[in-house]
């Protein structure tokens, strides 16, 4: 990965200015925040967001709509426009700081080291093209090969994403594939030129769910064989505790609670993940037991609430003293595992999910 950045970066380049370091993982997401300036005032989509991924795991990347998974990964792609963003922190990808980097060391970086796999591939793939003209043309933006050896390539890909025939269908169109057939050939281009790390902005939100345990057995297939690093956006907890290693839940720009994904799904602390937990059918229970859904709706990032961004919908919140929650913004502190760190002013979180929470949910 090193020898593609080397020695060919505009001098002053953000991304010279640091080395790698092996102990280092491979994605480090360091204080990040993301603001919009708009007419009608600024919009905080992310806010002071850490994490980090290391080759060969899969992270979690959970919660509503709007609550900053998708801008937080783009930040790392390079693909917002930075004459409209104002974008602080630090983000390290393989010890190369890309926070201000050139638009031709994204270049570099963005297809070769970081891929993503887009949540609609009928909007992502340009329905004028076939779909092997799209990945050969990944390929050759980053390799010196000709179009012969592109296309051999993009065959090759069909075939390890499990497209049948892909010596024919190499040349049709995106219109000609079925939804999860466009969706394999997304993963195939996101592969094609072995990525270290691969983010997944809920890709199985639109297929049923046969062809949605098919993508997500060949994504953990293809992360054993290339060793990247995952991270999946989803909304749907089901989908985490199927791949996921650990699990960063987001709540209105914030990580509001992280650890391990049996930690978080078995030992939540933050009423949020409980919300999120309550609203999942579990048809291996009860199934006459109803879902809870979380009440009210998720808040304006034009205006953000005090203190704690999920105090408006929080049914909890009485059993902090002093209404600290409507006026003062919690720390993201640790939780009862080593690992674990949750945002929230309750006194013994534990306690309360054990005797309250935990029976309602499961």
């Amino acid at each position: 990965m090193t020898e593609v950045l080397e020695g060919r970066q505009p001098q002053g380049d953000p991304a010279d200015a640091t080395q790698a370091d092996p102990s280092e993982p491979f994605l480090v997401v360091d204080d990040l925040s993301v603001h919009f300036p708009t007419h009608d005032g600024l919009v905080h989509a992310v806010s002071n967001l850490s994490y980090s991924v290391g080759l060969g795991e899969t992270l979690g990347i959970v919660g509503e709509s709007g609550s900053g998974k998708s801008v937080s990964s783009m930040a790392v792609l390079g693909l917002h426009n930075v004459k409209r963003t104002r974008m602080t922190g630090s983000i390290r990808v393989g010890g190369k700081e890309i926070v201000g980097a050139s638009d031709s060391t994204m270049r570099k970086i963005r297809g070769n080291d970081v891929a993503m796999i887009f949540q609609d591939p009928l909007t992502a793939l340009h329905p004028f093209y076939t779909i092997g003209k799209q990945i050969t043309e990944a390929y050759r933006l980053h390799n010196k090969v000709d179009k012969k050896t592109a296309k051999r390539r993009a065959v090759e890909m069909l075939e390890l994403v499990g497209i049948p025939q892909p010596d024919r269908r190499v040349d049709e169109y995106p219109h000609q594939f079925s939804g999860g057939m466009r969706q394999r050939a997304m993963i195939a281009m996101s592969l094609v030129n072995n990525p270290k790390l691969l983010i997944a902005d809920e890709p199985t939100t639109a297929l049923d769910v046969t062809v949605q345990a098919q993508i997500l057995d060949l994504m953990q297939d293809l992360q054993k064989e290339f060793g990247s690093a995952v991270i999946m956006i989803t909304h749907d907890l089901g989908v985490i505790a199927e791949i996921a290693d650990e699990v960063l839940v987001m709540y209105a720009g914030r990580c509001v609670e992280k650890g391990t994904c049996k930690e978080i799904l078995t030992h939540p602390e933050m009423p949020y993940t409980w919300g999120l937990l309550g609203s999942v059918a579990d048809v291996s229970g009860d199934t006459s037991k109803p879902l809870i859904p979380i009440p009210g709706t998720p808040p304006s990032l034009l205006n953000p609430p005090t203190g704690c961004s999920f105090h408006p919908r929080c049914t909890h919140k009485d059993k902090v003293p002093d209404g600290r929650c409507a006026t003062e913004l919690p720390a993201l502190r640790a939780g009862r595992y080593a690992l674990h760190q949750t945002r929230c002013h309750l006194p013994d979180p534990d306690a309360i999910y054990e005797t309250e929470v935990k029976e309602k949910i499961r």
